[in-house]
């Protein structure tokens, strides 16, 4: 029977995860002395196989706020019947294993003479893929509202990646400084930027002009509403709404 569930922390915690202790259980939390699951690097199968595997017990979590609007699912399955479909498997195996004795399958050739196939139609012409360039993004980050870097104790360890670059550049806390390397099209017309800072995070598009690119350098300063951004992960107890077949949350 598939089980229908979302998840919801009632009272988020104000810990920092990063200064947590990592085992094999979860990273400990010195202030509540309870170990603190990452459940915000998991997949939606993995969380759903996580919680069938846990529930009941008292979980402390870090998630992602996304997650939160996630419904999750997973087969919930009786000892009854994991019992009855082994009776079954095996019962059909024995049979199988018995008419497989008594008949021998007979050999046949069949020939059949192959046709000759005509195709007409327009010829498909395949252009050459485009041209790409690797250049160097370089600039200052800076809150809108004040025309200066962010508060690198507000904001720690700010990172930025274009493009969905597989290695964030961080940001220089004091000066707003940045330079990234990126390969682009040259058609391209906009890059989509993604600025990160522990639990706080922010994407945003700027427009591109291959012709501002120049000896492969792209000046560019970004400047952010900080406002806009969204907070990205929480702490706390983990609490699990089922959902029944109606779609009515059980209680």
């Amino acid at each position: 029977m598939k089980k229908k569930f979302t998840l919801e922390i009632a009272n988020p915690c104000t810990e920092n995860f990063d200064k947590m202790i990592p085992n094999s259980k979860g990273s400990f939390c010195d202030s509540c002395a309870k170990n603190v699951i990452d459940l915000s690097k998991k997949t939606n199968t993995e969380v759903a196989r996580f919680i069938a595997e846990n529930k009941g017990k008292n979980i402390c979590a870090r998630l992602k706020t996304t997650q939160l609007g996630d419904e999750f699912e997973y087969n919930e399955t009786s000892k009854i019947n994991n019992f009855k479909y082994a009776a079954i498997a095996a019962s059909v195996l024995l049979t199988s294993n018995v008419i497989g004795q008594e008949k021998t399958p007979v050999e046949t050739e069949i020939s059949v003479q192959k046709s000759t196939n005509h195709i007409v139609g327009k010829i498909a012409f395949n252009p050459q893929p485009e041209e790409e360039i690797s250049i160097t993004v370089k600039g200052k980050l800076i809150d809108a509202k004040t025309n200066k870097p962010l508060d690198h104790k507000k904001y720690p360890n700010l990172t930025l990646t274009i493009n969905n670059s597989r290695t964030p550049i961080k940001i220089n806390g004091k000066t707003g400084d940045f330079s990234i390397p990126i390969t682009v099209l040259k058609s391209t017309k906009s890059l989509i930027l993604t600025i990160e800072s522990s639990d706080y995070y922010l994407s945003k598009t700027i427009p591109f002009d291959v012709k501002l690119v120049k000896e492969n350098v792209f000046l560019q300063d970004i400047s952010i509403d900080i406002e806009q951004g969204t907070k990205v992960y929480m702490l706390g107890g983990l609490g699990i709404n089922y959902i029944d077949r109606r779609g009515i949350k059980e209680i």
